[in-house]
């Protein structure tokens, strides 16, 4: 019976956008109100349909019903509470009834905070755009996937296949979902803007109305590609956090190109410039998260995250290309419209040409990785051999414009609208350029000659002061002008001037990201060895004595873990435990789980990477050198993302 009402639920809910799509259009074409009230509330009810049939198929995962063919797939009885409703979205069928359910959820949120809306007629349309994306997944999900399609009575397995060993890791709670709805997202700034251009309403208004709807797409996104690094550096065991594999890629690119949206329409905002700009990013960063869902189900490039081969590809490749031939052409026949007539650019040095700056950048960074993700595919069709990029490329291309991109973060703040005058560039630029160079020879004389080393170090040092330096003059200001004291000062400038100093922690949590993946690629240390028990390894200032090796068995696996003693300057500090683990329903490759001693100067990854009947282990040791700052500065760059999103503190006046 809730098979059938989890069926029917999406059924219905895929005539009811076909009809919210229709009515939001009547309802602006007639002017006639009831149609845009009666299609907001067929949203609400899509919303309801969604949930419902989500919640059938978790509660299928929950009480092991494994007549469901996708639960029986997924799952087993001895899979954890945790995993089990994780496996709702571990597998192709039940990621997009996920995300069916994330975009009817935007979407009802989107309607009932414009319920009140009567003034822009963009609302409607609006509708009827992120209805028609919806579409496109119930299409999918009820004709060509159906998360609900059972095993007849009599071939029901008595147990499920089980979860990928893979994904059976605290990461597959987290990183899907935030990955998924952060992709989502990103859909109700591109409805608004493609409504924007429908309907001639060109203003910032639409960027206004979607600003804190890009800043949450943009910081679950952001949570999903840091989740996703840690996952690979936790749970793969070979001792990096990024492999530039093309599923990796595909989310991070559109990562990239709404950064450059988030700052280009700044500028829009203050200056009414850059509205082509502003149109292009958003089209092209929702094309892009399309793209991303096609590479995970289409199984053209090898990964190992996607969920292998699959007759979707063609569908995601039309329907991204249909979308953004649209877009595209609205763009072109708006184009004049979209110009900005007064307000141009009156200095390379200005806030905005660094802005702009920023934004071609950003873009050739999201170029040259979708080249080197797509190349494989390119030499295929015109060679006939896919010849694979790999990470060699991606370091060679990228790593220059990542730095640029960083002194960029820095030089921006220091620079004035419009035009900087020479005062302006003598007073801030000074301090923060000798620190610079003072931190490059420190390096020097310290012996480091790595290039780009020196180069990520000082350029951090650079901008983390600009950072400090703005905090500075503005509880200084606040003090001055409000005889606040420092903690005070610092608290309501805080808390008043969210977008701006939340903007600003965002960047310094990067520049962590920056100097933790910086120290962890260049000054990388690796070690193998075959001990014996009682022998020992050394690896920088560690020693590891292997001290026995032992098997335990759970539920669904049974586990071989050696114990391994480590010292530091002859003390012993701490005893570690990698694993091999073999899951029973999985008779493939054991999975290994590392372990890891965690310093804010380095960590010590110990990977069990082969072991023999008469007790010899095959020991690999890396040290990984300020990792843990990527970390760090990924928390503080996501904390200041939800930051932003707080309600503004200042008073609202009534006019």
């Amino acid at each position: 019976m809730l098979i059938e009402i989890g069926r029917a639920s999406l059924n219905i809910a895929f005539v009811m956008a076909i009809y919210v799509a229709i009515a939001s259009v009547i309802g602006v074409v007639r002017k006639d109100l009831r149609f845009v009230t009666s299609a907001r509330r067929g949203i609400y009810a899509i919303f309801f349909l969604a949930t419902t049939s989500t919640g059938v198929l978790l509660n299928a995962f929950l009480t092991n019903d494994f007549s469901i063919k996708y639960v029986a797939s997924y799952s087993e009885k001895a899979l954890g509470l945790h995993y089990k409703i994780a496996a709702l979205w571990g597998g192709n069928d039940g990621s997009l009834l996920f995300w069916i359910f994330g975009l009817a959820s935007f979407a009802a949120l989107m309607a009932f905070q414009n319920r009140k809306d009567r003034s822009h007629a963009f609302i409607p349309y609006t509708y009827t755009v992120i209805m028609v994306i919806l579409i496109f997944f119930l299409i999918l999900t009820c004709f060509l996937t159906n998360p609900f399609d059972t095993f007849p009575p009599s071939m029901v397995p008595a147990d499920g296949r089980g979860l990928n060993p893979m994904l059976q890791t605290p990461g597959m709670i987290f990183h899907p979902p935030a990955l998924l709805w952060g992709y989502v997202g990103f859909t109700i700034p591109f409805a608004f803007a493609v409504a924007a251009l429908l309907t001639r309403e060109l203003d910032s208004v639409w960027i206004i109305k979607t600003r804190k709807w890009t800043l949450f797409s943009w910081t679950l996104l952001s949570i999903g590609n840091i989740m996703g690094a840690e996952w690979a550096y936790d749970e793969l065991g070979w001792g990096g956090f990024w492999a530039w594999d093309p599923v990796e890629n595909a989310s991070f690119i559109p990562w990239l190109t709404a950064t450059a949206y988030l700052h280009s329409v700044m500028i829009q905002e203050r200056r009414n410039m850059l509205k082509v700009w502003n149109m292009f990013l958003i089209v092209i960063t929702f094309a892009l998260t399309i793209f991303g869902t096609f590479l995970v189900r289409s199984g053209v490039l090898q990964s190992v995250h996607d969920f292998g081969v699959s007759e979707m590809g063609p569908y995601f490749i039309v329907f991204m290309a249909l979308t953004s031939a649209i877009a595209f052409g609205l763009i072109i026949y708006r184009y004049d419209d979209l110009k900005s007539d007064n307000n141009q650019l009156e200095s390379f040095l200005s806030r905005e040409a660094t802005f702009l700056l920023n934004n071609v950048i950003l873009l050739a960074l999201a170029f040259a990785t979708l080249w080197g993700t797509v190349f494989p595919l390119i030499s295929e069709l015109a060679t006939g051999n896919k010849i694979t990029v790999g990470p060699p490329f991606f370091a060679q291309v990228n790593t220059p414009l990542f730095l640029i991109l960083l002194i960029i973060t820095g030089i921006c703040p220091l620079i004035g609208w419009r035009k900087a005058s020479p005062e302006n560039l003598r007073r801030n630029f000074v301090v923060p350029t000798v620190l610079l160079i003072l931190t490059a020879v420190l390096l020097f004389v310290f012996k480091m000659r790595h290039v780009y080393a020196i180069l990520c170090f000082s350029f951090s040092t650079f901008v983390l002061h600009t950072i400090f330096m703005e905090y500075y003059r503005g509880v200084k200001a606040r003090k001055k002008l409000k005889g606040e004291g420092t903690l005070k000062a610092l608290v309501n400038l805080l808390w008043k001037k969210k977008r701006r100093y939340g903007g600003y922690l965002i960047h310094a949590g990067i520049v962590m990201v920056f100097i933790g993946a910086t120290g962890s690629s260049v000054f990388v240390t690796e070690k193998a060895k075959n001990l014996h028990i009682g022998e020992t390894m050394e690896i920088g200032d560690y020693k590891l004595k292997y001290e026995a090796i032992r098997s335990r068995e759970k539920p669904n696996y049974e586990a071989v873990v050696a114990f391994l003693s480590v010292y530091k300057n002859g003390e012993k500090i701490e005893v570690i435990t990698p694993e091999k683990r073999f899951y029973n329903k999985f008779q493939g490759e054991p999975t290994s789980e590392v372990a890891i001693r965690r310093t804010l100067k380095e960590d010590l990854f110990v990977i069990l990477a082969a072991f023999e009947k008469d007790r010899t282990i095959t020991i690999k040791a890396i040290i990984n050198p300020l990792i843990n700052w990527m970390w760090i500065g990924a928390c503080l760059a996501i904390f200041g993302g939800f930051y932003v999103l707080l309600p503004d503190g200042r008073k609202k006046v009534k006019a």
